[in-house]
């Protein structure tokens, strides 16, 4: 028996038009996707404590704390950033800074302060030996030299209130962990630096889901180059930064090393007590997102282009899908927007950003693709990067597997 008149007009009821189109099933899916993954990121982030509501850590028995700072040619900064530094109330403090090779007047700073300031240790590195990034060096020169029950790496453009290092102790020792990083304010000047940010914020919370790093039973580890703090007797056990020496990414790589070996970490944010400046215009952001962006993809190329196509269909897409679809696809497609625009908003204010650096989240997720897209290509054509004067082999580099 045919299909008469009366069957396809029952068809086309049961079945509207829209669900004879693949757009209608790919907006269906990512608004499932875009909801469920952006309630457990807004959850998640309330689920993280801020270091503002910790008490500062008092009594006599108080652990000695080493705070280590690499710097290479850092004149602009990392004047105010020690000051900040030695402004700490914690009364055990030492500050270690590696003079990573500087060709600017970095040392000639640091030995200044140096004189006026007697818990300030300078260390001025003049080689680089084979097998090792100059930052993760420096890093574990400075440890080396540190007397500390537990030590702080941190960056060397970093701003801390005067009350920072006694309440992560505090934290620290309260809730019984081996490591500690602390998100900071991230401060950017520019609209496509922001735009970027936003979006980068978003992704590398829901990436990393800071919320979970906590439990011991959970994959998910952390690390921020901002401020990681572990206790000096598992910084040693787990190699210190040998096994992670060729990664650009250290500051993560830490991280993994510690809950792969079973110690405990836990994350909090800063919020307006410690801040950072990223990168000071968006040229200089994308020069130095180019040492990096490729090794968080793993150095493989069929993970960038996979991560580009799911970028491209779920994120890029509704937005363009909004100018050419109509009924029901328009609509699945104007909620994924609002809900990606919704999510983006709410976690850019972790970092201390606008609530319209996540609105554009469009434009950064156009400028995350350009920026590892260029670190892809670049990091093939020169089979490695370049990174503050020294180059780094692409053998070298895929090899330092954690």
């Amino acid at each position: 028996m045919g299909d008469g008149p009366g069957k396809q007009k029952v068809s086309s009821i049961l079945l509207p038009e829209a669900f004879h189109s693949p757009l209608f099933y790919l907006a269906a899916v990512t608004l499932f996707f875009v909801i469920s993954a952006g309630l457990e990121l807004a959850l998640g982030n309330r689920k993280v404590g801020r270091l503002k509501d910790v008490a500062r850590a008092a009594g006599p028995d108080l652990p000695g704390v080493s705070l280590i700072v690499a710097a290479r040619n850092e004149e602009r900064n990392i004047e105010q950033a020690l000051r900040s530094l030695l402004a700490q109330d914690y009364p055990r403090l030492e500050i270690v800074v590696v003079d990573d090779r500087s060709t600017d007047t970095t040392a000639a700073i640091l030995d200044g302060m140096s004189h006026e300031h007697t818990r300030l240790k300078i260390i001025h590195l003049k080689e680089l030996p084979h097998g090792w990034l100059g930052k993760c060096r420096a890093l574990q020169s400075g440890s080396e030299c540190a007397s500390g029950d537990w030590l702080i790496f941190a960056d060397a453009d970093i701003v801390m209130e005067p009350t920072v290092v006694s309440r992560a102790v505090a934290f620290a020792i309260q809730r019984k962990i081996d490591h500690l990083p602390i998100a900071p304010v991230i401060r950017l000047s520019g609209f496509l630096t922001n735009c970027f940010a936003g979006f980068f914020g978003a992704v590398f919370n829901a990436h990393y889901k800071p919320w979970k790093v906590g439990d011991p039973k959970s994959r998910y580890f952390i690390g921020i180059g901002a401020f990681n703090m572990i206790r000096a007797d598992v910084y040693r056990r787990i190699g210190r930064h040998r096994p992670i020496a060729m990664r650009p990414d250290d500051d993560v790589m830490l991280g993994k090393l510690v809950k792969k070996n079973g110690f405990r970490q836990e994350i909090l944010f800063a919020d307006d007590l410690m801040s950072v400046e990223w990168y000071s215009s968006f040229r200089e952001m994308v020069g130095g997102l180019m040492k990096n962006s490729f090794a968080g993809a793993g150095y493989s190329v069929s993970f960038v282009v996979l991560a580009t196509i799911l970028q491209l269909a779920t994120s890029l897409w509704p937005f363009t899908a909004l100018f050419f679809t109509s009924g029901t696809v328009w609509l699945l497609n104007a909620a994924i927007v609002l809900a990606l625009l919704t999510v983006a908003a709410d976690s850019a204010k972790y970092f201390g950003l606008k609530f319209w650096a996540g609105l554009a989240y469009p434009i950064g997720n156009l400028l995350f693709l350009y920026i590892i897209w260029r670190a892809t290509f670049l990091t093939l054509i020169h089979d490695g990067i370049d990174w503050r004067g020294t180059h780094y082999s692409l053998k070298e580099l895929k090899a330092n597997k954690v």
